[in-house]
């Protein structure tokens, strides 16, 4: 989760910060293929169909078959004339009404609920329209299912109860496919329920014309409309225009018309007018045909009750004037009336699910998607069929008209006078973010028109008047619209400016910063509750920023307002106590229970006969006592709501000033961590700037720093040298040697810091090992005087896995300290193996370490106290650097010191035991003489000849074909002419460097090579490059021969020519009697410094010996000889031999 930086207002003007959560859309919501895009506008990449497609599927709407039993109904009831013309009047009228309507939807992509929003209803206020247009939706679903459930029982037989759940359930998975698969299935059958529908029409006209006779002079039932009757006109009017509310279905399929432009705005024009009101026409056609067929079979003796049915009138039509036999007649009256059903059933409950969509997701906040409102508009529709709705549709559809005339006029007026005129903002506004909850223009418009409409319906205002109450409800919003928009100024349409939303380069749509989804511009807004642009699905559905964007917007704000200059002054301080909000909620409770009483009351009513004045007194007084009953409930539960409400304020209030607390402490401790990054940033640059030093430095330094040394250590030896002269250069080498010492501890620190060191586990012989460091300060320690004990518990193993050459610089620099600093005494080296777990501890009876220094003694040039001990003061880097290998292998070191008794470090380490033989423990390892097959060409490339010569001296004998380069421009010039199979790399070179010099080579197509490199900067082995070069292709100075051979080898695929034994040590044999070993002191001195890999330290020893002694000059010759080919595992085995041999007395 992320917070932003937005706020909503809490105690002492305390602020909570909202949390932005991911919101992740149930399947049904996210795929828009079910979805449909309710709640939204209809972006324009999803608006594809063809215009005729488009118009072809909302046409299709006109196969209600509930036109034909309303031209019924009103045929029997007002007789042919007035019906006629009621069908006529309501037509024209519905007409006109749908073409602004038709056309807004259209051209703004909007559904007829968003339509609304944007006409004068604000957000909240449009949730009363869509419960209008829903109970459109589910009564003529339920009146085509009741139709078709006859149908379903003429022709097999199937009880009604059966045959409403069969009709309602088979839309349902045709309709969860949204319009793709509606506008399929319209399209499929539209030719046959076209040439079904007419096909009696035109058997009649051809065959029988004779039989219309007497149709304009019907008068009905009990001949009631003999003639013109404006009354019986009225009421006819007030049923059919109940099917203005069609509109809302029709709006619902164009909002996925095409844009309209320049190439298509004929076509666009016609689609919009064929699907916006070509339905009517039909509809009207369909009314009167109605009133044929059902003058027809009440002609041919069929009852007037049954007449009205439309399976009925066509059982009837097809019998008599298409077939002849009745099973044929029966089985086209079946297929007619199921495809008519089924066609304009799915348009029923997917208009439906648009609609309980929107006024749920804005009453709850919640959207399971627009599946889940198909199936319950589908409950509600098989309900009200199995109370029987068709046997009282004309009394339904009459009261329902005069509401739905309300909203659907008042929504014109707006469009057609409103804009025009500049009362309200040209287009249309329908996000949530930008409306105010209640906008009284509209909603206050449609309110009043329904309210008094209503009213005069159910006669309050006498019976003369009754007949014109559906003009009230056509005429009045035209007048009440613009003048409570001029009234108002307008300022009810948007609650606050929409700004500008800025699109990331190269973005194509917007993204949602709650669901993370793409959406067009006129589907987002940008929300100051999460500092980004947000979709209108995300924002309606949100119901924890309290519209922080347009709190003075808000139904309770609009609500106390209102009540605020109704009421005295001395009354509205009480308005922030709850009694506002009370108030409020008394108010929607007692208009609910109002019109819902009301409803049942006058159904009741009509059950009754006019002149039984004591069954309706009766009547009366048990609705009145209902009522009283239920406002006395209502009362009690908006008090503990209004109660309810007051305590989550409190509750929240204090959660945000306790937010606020804790959020300002977050940003304490998030400033103070973003010091301490700053810090260590700071001291990690400064690091990394010093180990660069270091690594670039060591080299200037060791150079001279050696030749200090070699001719300190030749005067030395040099007896003219007097006495005195003598201890200064003493001093001098001494000095140079701790200069060195410094110099290789601190770069040590330097690579291991900046993770240039990495480990070579391999097997190791581990008793051989421990014996090793064991036999080298045995002989320190007792040349110094002091006693060393190795002291092993338990058996060790053979073999283990570890860095040998770490492991050994770690018990050096212990052990090197404990013989150092310990003057009397001893020192004691333990060692115990126990479940893969090797602990050393290291004893000793030096100095100690004080309390204040034993928390310093691993960091580095910390040398104590101890280093005020004459000579025995070292760098204070030896245990740092014990410390860092230690902890880079996955082990412990610890220490425990009092002063005058010592200390004892402890050093554990996993060094898990294995079974495999390692190759360096084989006694006589193979050499190396030649290989078999062509010579192979290798380009050596350094800019230090004594480097290229090194190499020279190693492979030439081997039958390599070699040539030099001394740098990267000469190398590249070489290339062509020499084609090497192998190059080795200096990386230090002038001019340009060998990383330069290898991109080229690989740049160039001429070369196709192994290239690896030399370098003494080891620093860049395993370190990410550019250049192809891994870990294995890097080789480190000084060069292993063998290491250096196996690589070729395997680079080159050689056989080698090989031969067994050591040549060495088979050469000393046979001079034994000319050449003798040195004493073992000399021998167990040399062989430490092999263990150090030290070559400068190694050449010096041998200079040593052949000044002592010029009997050993072929030893040291040949010893030379190895050094410089670095093959120090041979020189172990020639010192291990001289070793035995001095040892026991050997010739």
């Amino acid at each position: 989760m992320k917070v932003s930086d937005d706020t909503q207002s809490g105690k002492d003007n305390a602020v909570q910060h909202v949390f932005k959560v991911r919101r992740d859309y149930n399947t049904w919501v996210s795929n828009e293929t079910l979805e449909d895009y309710a709640l939204r506008f209809t972006p324009r990449s999803y608006r594809k169909w063809p215009e005729w497609q488009v118009a072809n599927t909302a046409f299709s709407s006109a196969s209600f078959l509930v036109l034909e039993a309303i031209g019924a109904t009103l045929l029997v009831d007002f007789g042919f004339i007035n019906t006629a013309l009621a069908i006529l009047a309501a037509g024209l009228i519905i007409f006109l009404v749908s073409l602004p309507v038709s056309r807004y939807s259209a051209r703004y992509g909007v559904d007829m609920d968003l339509l609304t929003r944007g006409s004068g209803f604000g957000y909240l206020g449009s949730t009363i329209t869509s419960l209008i247009y829903a109970a459109f939706t589910f009564i003529f679903f339920a009146l085509e299912a009741a139709i078709m459930a006859y149908a379903l029982k003429l022709a097999f037989d199937i009880p009604l109860v059966w045959g409403y759940l069969i009709c309602a359930l088979v839309v349902v998975p045709l309709v969860t496919r949204g319009i793709t698969a509606i506008s399929r299935l319209q399209t499929l059958t539209q030719p046959v329920w076209l040439v079904m529908l007419f096909l009696p029409y035109i058997f009649l006209w051809l065959y029988s014309p004779q039989d219309v006779a007497g149709l304009v002079g019907y008068s009905g039932r009990d001949a009631v409309g003999s003639g013109f009757d404006v009354r019986l006109f009225c009421a006819a009017i007030t049923v059919t225009m109940a099917i203005i509310a069609q509109l809302g279905e029709q709006a619902d399929y164009l909002r996925f018309m095409p844009e309209p432009t320049a190439e298509n705005r004929h076509r666009w024009a016609i689609g919009v007018l064929v699907g916006g009101t070509g339905w009517l026409v039909l509809s009207a056609v369909k009314m009167l045909g109605g009133v044929l067929l059902a003058f027809l079979a009440i002609k041919q003796g069929v009852p007037e009750d049954l007449a009205v049915n439309p399976t009925q009138m066509y059982l009837a039509a097809y019998n008599n004037y298409v077939f002849p036999d009745i099973a044929w007649a029966v089985a086209a009256t079946a297929l007619f009336v199921i495809i008519s059903q089924l066609k304009i059933n799915v348009t029923n409950a997917y208009a439906g699910s648009l609609a309980w969509s929107n006024f749920f997701s804005r009453l709850t906040h919640s959207h399971p998607g627009r599946v889940v409102w198909v199936v319950f508009n589908t409950l509600i529709a098989l309900m009200l069929m199995e109370l029987d709705l068709l046997q009282v549709m004309e009394r339904v559809l009459g009261l329902y008209s005069n509401v739905a005339v309300a909203w659907i006029m008042t929504v014109v007026a707006d469009i057609v006078i409103n804009k025009p005129l500049g009362l309200s903002p040209p287009g249309i506004e329908f996000r949530r973010a930008y409306l105010y909850d209640i906008n009284p223009v509209g909603f206050g418009a449609m309110a009043i028109a329904s309210a008094l409409s209503i009213s005069v319906y159910l006669g309050l205002f006498g019976q003369e008047v009754q007949p014109f109450a559906i003009f009230i409800s056509l005429c009045l919003p035209l007048v009440l619209s613009p003048l409570i928009a001029w009234i108002t100024a307008g300022r009810f349409y948007i609650a606050r400016r929409p700004e500008p939303l800025i699109m990331p380069a190269g973005a194509t749509a917007h993204t949602c910063c709650i669901c993370g989804t793409d959406f067009e511009a006129e589907d987002m807004s940008h929300c100051p509750a999460y500092k980004g642009s947000i979709c209108s699905l995300c924002c309606t559905l949100d119901a924890r920023c309290h519209d922080l964007c347009k709190p003075h917007a808000r139904l309770t704000e609009q609500w106390a307002g209102l009540l605020g200059g109704l009421l005295p002054s001395s009354l509205r301080r009480l308005l922030g106590s709850g009694l506002g909000h009370y108030m409020l909620l008394m108010a929607g409770f007692i208009a609910f229970m109002g019109v819902l009483i009301g409803m049942l009351y006058y159904q009741e009513s009509l059950t009754l006969k006019e002149d039984d004045a004591v069954l309706l007194y009766q009547l009366r007084g048990v609705f009145t006592r209902i009522s009283a009953a239920l406002l006395l409930v209502s009362g009690i539960i908006a008090w503990w709501m209004v109660l309810a409400s007051k305590s989550r304020k409190v509750a929240q209030e204090e959660a945000n000033y306790q937010t606020q607390l804790l959020v300002e402490e977050i940003d304490s401790h998030h400033r103070t961590d973003q010091l301490l990054q700053q810090a260590k940033l700071s001291a990690d640059h400064a690091n990394q700037a010093k180990s660069r030093y270091i690594m670039t430095i060591s080299h200037e330094l060791r150079t001279p720093l050696n030749s200090i040394l070699g001719y300190a250590q030749i005067l030395d030896s040099d007896a003219a040298i007097p006495v005195n002269r003598r201890r200064a250069i003493n001093v001098i080498r001494k000095s140079g040697e701790h200069l060195l010492s410094l110099i290789e501890g601190t770069l040590d620190i330097a690579r291991i810091e900046g993770g240039k060191v990495s480990l070579a586990v391999k097997p190791l012989h581990f008793p051989d090992f421990v014996q090793q460091i064991v036999g080298m300060f045995e002989l320190q320690a007792r040349n110094k005087g002091i006693d060393f004990k190795y002291c092993p518990s338990g058996e060790l193993p053979t073999l283990v896995r570890a860095d040998a050459r770490r492991l050994r610089q770690i018990l050096i620099n212990i052990l090197g300290n404990a013989v150092k600093f310990t003057a009397h005494g001893g020192v004691v080296f333990h060692l115990k193996y126990q479940s893969e777990m090797a602990t050393f501890e290291i004893e000793d009876t030096g100095p100690g370490i004080a309390p204040e220094e034993l928390e310093h003694v691993f960091e580095p040039f910390a040398r104590g106290s101890a280093a005020q001990i004459g000579a025995t003061g070292g760098t204070g880097l030896g245990l740092t650097i014990a410390k860092m290998l230690t902890d880079m292998m996955g082990g412990e070191l610890t220490v425990e010191s009092s002063p005058g008794k010592g200390c004892r470090f402890r050093v554990r380490l996993f060094l898990p035991h294995t079974q495999s033989v390692p190759a360096v423990q084989n006694s006589s390892r193979v050499q190396y003489v030649g290989y078999v097959g062509v010579r192979r060409r290798i380009l050596i490339v350094d800019n230090e000849k004594a480097d290229r010569d090194l190499l020279v001296s190693m492979l030439e004998p081997l039958g390599f074909q070699l040539a030099q380069a001394a740098s990267g421009q000469q190398c590249l010039d070489m290339i062509p002419g020499f084609l090497p199979h192998i190059i080795f790399m200096d990386l230090a070179m002038p001019g340009i460097d060998g990383w330069e010099t290898i991109r080229r080579i690989r740049q160039s197509e001429s070369a196709e090579c192994e290239i690896a490199v030399i370098s003494a900067n080891a620093f860049e082995k395993g370190a990410g490059n550019d250049a192809g070069i891994t870990a294995e292709n890097f080789i480190t100075k000084p060069v292993n021969v063998h290491e250096l051979l196996d690589w070729i080898g395997r680079c080159l695929g050689l056989e080698w020519v090989t031969v067994e034994g050591d040549h060495s040590i088979a050469w000393l044999s046979a001079a034994s009697v000319q050449s003798r070993y040195p004493s073992s002191e000399h021998l167990r001195s040399l062989d430490e410094q092999i263990d150090l890999g030290y070559v400068r330290g190694i050449l010096n020893k041998l200079d040593e010996i052949e000044r002592m002694d010029w009997s050993h000059g072929e030893f040291v010759d040949r010893m030379r000889q190895l050094t410089h080919q670095f093959q120090f595992g041979t020189m172990k085995k020639i010192l291990h031999q001289g070793l035995g041999e001095v040892d026991y007395g050997t010739p």
